[in-house]
C-alpha cells in the first residue's frame, strides 16, 4: 500500500520548486524560438504547405520542451519528467480512458446550447494528401496533448497551485490554454469557453491523480474523438 505521506506528495502539486522567474524565462524564449523555427523550416524546403505547418508547430513544441528541460534539469538540477508529474503510477487510470471522449461529447452538446457558430474545422486547411493526414492525426492525438499537458498542467499548474491553491490553479492554467487555441477557432467566444472547460477538466485530472500522464490521456481521448468526427464528416 502507498504510505499516506507518499500519497499526499503525489496528489498535491503545490510543492513546485520552480518560480515565476522560470516562467518569465520560458515566456521570453517563445518569440526567439518562433523565429528560429521559421528559419529552420525555410531551409528545409518542404513541398507540402500542410506538412510545413505541422512540422513548424512541432519544431516550436520541441524547442520549447528543450527550454523547459534546461530550466528544470539544468537550472535546478532536478529530474525533468518526474518534476513535471510525468508518471504512470497513479490510481484511476481506467477512468481517464473514456473521460476524454465523454468530455468531447459533453462540450459538443454545450456548444449547441451556446449556439456556437459553424466555422471551418482548424484541421481542414492542414490536409492536402494522405501524408499530411497521417502527420496531422499523430500530432492531434499524441504530440499535441503530450506537449500541452507538460506545459500547462505539468509546469504552469503546480506553480499557480503553490501560490493560489489547486482549485484556482486549475482555472488560471486553463485560461492561457484556451487562448492558445483562440486564433484557430476565429476567436469565437463559444469555442474559447469550451476549450477553457476542457482545460479545467484536464487540470482536475492532473490534480486528483498527481500525474500529468492522466491529463494527457484525457486530452488525447478528447482530441481523438473530435478528429474521428472530422474524418467521418470529410468522408461523407
Amino acid at each position: 500500500m502507498t504510505a499516506p505521506s507518499d500519497r499526499k506528495e503525489r496528489l498535491c502539486p503545490q510543492e513546485a520548486f520552480w518560480t515565476y522567474e522560470d516562467l518569465a524565462l520560458f515566456l521570453g524564449s517563445v518569440l526567439p524560438i518562433y523565429i528560429l523555427s521559421a528559419i529552420l523550416l525555410r531551409l528545409a524546403h518542404l513541398a507540402s504547405e500542410a506538412v510545413n505547418a505541422l512540422i513548424f508547430q512541432s519544431l516550436i513544441y520541441g524547442l520549447l520542451t528543450a527550454i523547459l528541460y534546461i530550466l528544470i534539469a539544468g537550472r535546478h538540477g532536478q529530474p525533468f519528467w518526474r518534476s513535471l508529474g510525468w508518471t504512470f503510477a497513479f490510481r484511476g487510470g481506467w477512468i481517464c480512458l473514456p473521460a476524454g471522449p465523454v468530455l468531447a461529447v459533453a462540450t459538443a452538446k454545450l456548444g449547441e446550447w451556446l449556439h456556437a457558430p459553424a466555422i471551418p474545422s482548424p484541421l481542414e486547411g492542414l490536409i492536402s494528401d494522405r501524408r499530411s493526414l497521417i502527420v496531422l492525426m499523430i500530432f492531434v492525438t499524441l504530440l499535441g496533448p503530450i506537449w500541452e499537458e507538460l506545459l500547462f498542467r505539468g509546469f504552469l499548474f503546480p506553480l499557480l497551485a503553490k501560490s493560489v491553491g489547486p482549485w484556482l490553479g486549475i482555472v488560471l492554467s486553463a485560461i492561457p490554454f484556451a487562448l492558445l487555441h483562440g486564433a484557430q477557432n476565429q476567436w469565437s467566444w463559444q469555442y474559447v469557453l469550451l476549450i477553457f472547460v476542457a482545460g479545467c477538466v484536464f487540470g482536475f485530472a492532473r490534480f486528483k491523480t498527481g500525474s500529468t500522464v492522466a491529463a494527457a490521456i484525457v486530452h488525447a481521448g478528447y482530441n481523438t474523438l473530435y478528429a474521428v468526427g472530422f474524418l467521418i464528416q470529410r468522408i461523407q
